[in-house]
């Protein structure tokens, strides 16, 4: 739920509990809510979806959200990351989900993939990594900067809605 929108109705028939107008939630439906908001994807970059964000050529500053799995990469049409450079292989590479953590893999491609200048067979990748696969290069991204991710506003809602619960207990209500 963003800021502006309505209440779903089971929120909104419940009488406001302050002057302000302030709507209370019971914790199922913040978990709920949390839950749905959770497979909603904005482009931007976060621990549970990573982006891989071009940096040169073609592909400067186009961005490819990483999902679970695995996505390939490589000049051929199928790949998920399609790198149209002639220093790519056709399947070049492999970006996979192991158990939370990014993981680079070269496929024997002909000039080599790399993780911040450094030529790898597998590399775990972290935020800020630089790769290259041929010619063209790519950031791997977990957080953006100046920017709250989803799971952290979340997260500031609920110890604000704890907040007010427990100010409610313990004053009542006025």
């Amino acid at each position: 739920m963003t800021h502006g929108e309505p209440l779903p109705p089971s929120s909104r028939a419940r009488p406001p509990s302050g002057p302000q107008g302030t709507q209370l939630l019971s914790a199922e439906e913040l978990h709920r809510y949390a839950l749905e908001d959770g497979h909603v994807s904005d482009g931007r970059a976060s621990v549970h979806e990573p982006v891989l964000k071009g940096l040169n050529g073609a592909l400067k500053d186009r961005r490819f959200l990483l999902r679970s799995g695995r996505q390939t990469v490589g000049r051929r049409p199928g790949n998920d990351i399609v790198i149209e450079d002639a220093s790519v292989s056709a399947s070049h590479a492999w970006i996979v989900n192991q158990h939370g953590h990014y993981v680079v893999m070269n496929t024997l491609s002909t000039n080599g993939t790399y993780v911040n200048g450094k030529r790898i067979h597998e590399a775990v990748l972290k935020h800020g990594d630089r790769l290259h696969f041929g010619h063209t290069e790519f950031e791997f991204l977990t957080r953006e900067r100046g920017n709250l991710t989803t799971s952290w506003r979340w997260a500031a809602a609920l110890a604000v809605a704890g907040i007010l619960l427990i100010a409610l207990l313990v004053y009542g209500f006025a």
